[in-house]
């Protein structure tokens, strides 16, 4: 028995009501069971195998990229002359961490160190930790700036000292000496007449200290009571501020731990987190959207305000006594040598800087520091971290290593420590968080769409079937065929 149209057009019109129906529930539904997804997802909590692994273990390449700044003319700065300096490496270190002491508290928090491991990469590297550079010597030059303001006997005292242990302003060693650390009977000597002064007393060596160590014991919060809390810092150990700045604002501990961030980021949100080794929190902003392998992501930078002074942007007066903008004085934090950081080659620094030393050529590519973050979720997909260790160096009286130097901040060496979300972890990531909630939201339009186009469909076939009987009614044909039909029926009657 045919079906008519009527009754397929009733059928569609019911079957599209539904699915429009069920598409609109899931237009108000759906972002809802998105964002109760990613919440239940990127809190921290052991439950949560995906996220909880990510943050514990951080089980994804990272590397520290570290470039020497090679100094090519000792002799000369020491008469007065300009630095000039080329640039090694990379020398290429894979990064493990991996967090432990982990305790979970009531107040929804956890507490946790991060302990860090570096070996080198042979492969990645543009040369071997045998290769041999030239940089500042920080225990003479940095020590006789430190000692500057002492009486001329402590001064005369220090130089001697420097004499005998056969130490100049300049070294010349391999990499891998002066990445991890070497032997110095000055290390000894000055740590037994000017205890503090210096970070070990082992071996010295620029990344002596970070290697086989810990950041602090971190207290974060959880997100399981309010999930805009998740990953930000609540102390550090057991500090709610430190005592390195001229500020309350700059000393106060604010933000994350730096490795991921709340959920539901906007182009409005910054990201503050605190880093132990800079001894400040800081801050990135937004510059634009972009993918990173797939992944929706938005880049947030450092802002030109980062290292600025006192002088161009207030706020930062309380990190002085400042130099240019650009530089940032940590002599506080590092036992008052006269250490600064800025982005390397100096890049958005005051340009004076670069007119101080040879051989600098700063560039947003290669010296800008990034984070490629997904923004539902506050995972960051790609990260390169550039900082540049500086030295201060200048002549002092009556220390005649320091000879004729003029006043300059010496660029030293740089660093990058970059990762990304890669291979089964990136997998996993894609398919919980991007492609799933994805398919929920093609899902409900996908409804609406089939269910507006089944009403349509039903119109039609109701309006056609309209039709249809109303050109039968009028056909006069069909009128003559009905009553030849009627009169044979009498006939045989």
């Amino acid at each position: 028995m045919a079906v008519s149209k009527s009754t397929l057009s009733i059928v569609f019109i019911v079957l599209g009501g539904l699915s429009v129906l069920f598409g609109t529930v899931l237009v108000f539904v759906g972002p809802i069971i998105i964002d109760d997804q990613i919440v239940k997802n990127v809190e921290i909590n052991p439950s949560n195998g995906l996220s909880y692994t990510m943050w514990k273990d951080i089980p994804v390449p990272f590397f520290m990229s570290v470039y020497f700044l090679h100094i090519v003319n000792p002799n000369e700065i020491l008469n007065g002359e300009k630095p000039t300096v080329v640039q090694r490496g990379p020398y290429v270190y894979r990064e493990n961490r991996w967090k432990d002491n982990i305790t979970f508290h009531d107040n929804h928090t956890v507490s946790y160190k991060e302990y860090r491991q570096y070996f080198f990469e042979e492969s990645m590297s543009v040369g071997d930790e045998s290769d041999v550079v030239t940089i500042p010597n920080m225990l003479v030059l940095g020590a006789s700036v430190m000692m500057e303001n002492m009486p001329l006997p402590v001064r005369l005292l220090l130089s001697t000292a420097f004499k005998s242990f056969n130490e100049g302003p300049f070294l010349t060693k391999p990499v891998g000496e002066l990445m991890w650390g070497y032997d110095s009977k000055l290390v000894d000597f000055l740590n037994k007449y000017f205890p503090g002064m210096l970070p070990t007393s082992g071996k010295f060596g620029l990344f002596a200290e970070f290697n086989n160590s810990n950041t602090g014991q971190f207290t974060v919060f959880t997100g399981q009571d309010d999930i805009r809390k998740v990953h930000m810092v609540d102390s550090w150990n057991g500090l709610k501020s430190v005592d390195y700045w001229m500020s309350e604002q700059c000393n106060q501990i604010n933000g994350t731990a730096g490795q991921m961030w709340p959920p539901f980021m906007t182009k409005e949100s910054t990201m503050p987190f605190y880093s132990p080794d800079a001894c400040r929190s800081m801050e990135l902003v937004y510059q634009r959207p972009g993918v990173s392998r797939g992944i929706p992501v938005f880049r947030f930078v450092a802002p030109k305000t980062l290292f600025a002074n006192g002088t161009d942007y207030p706020p930062n007066e309380g990190f002085c006594p400042c130099r240019q903008s650009g530089l940032l004085n940590v002599s506080t934090c590092r036992h008052n040598s006269p250490v600064f950081i800025s982005h390397p080659h100096f890049f958005e620094a005051d340009p004076v800087l670069l007119d101080t030393v040879n051989g600098l050529s700063p560039n947003e590519e290669e010296h800008g520091l990034f984070i490629d973050i997904h923004p539902e979720t506050g995972v960051p997909m790609n990260v390169s971290i550039r900082l540049q260790l500086n030295l201060l160096i200048k002549r002092v009286f009556g220390i005649s290593e320091t000879g004729k130097i003029a006043e300059v901040v010496m660029p030293m060496i740089w660093f990058e420590e970059s990762g990304y979300i890669d291979g089964p972890v990136l997998n996993t990531f894609r398919t919980n968080l991007v492609v799933l909630p994805m398919v929920m939201e093609y899902m409900q339009y996908s409804f609406i769409g089939l269910g507006l186009a089944g009403i349509l469909g039903a119109m039609m076939l109701y309006l056609s079937d309209k039709e249809s009987i109303k050109d039968t009614k009028h056909d006069p044909t069909s009128e003559t065929q009905a009553e030849k039909y009627c009169m044979n029926d009498t006939g045989k009657k």
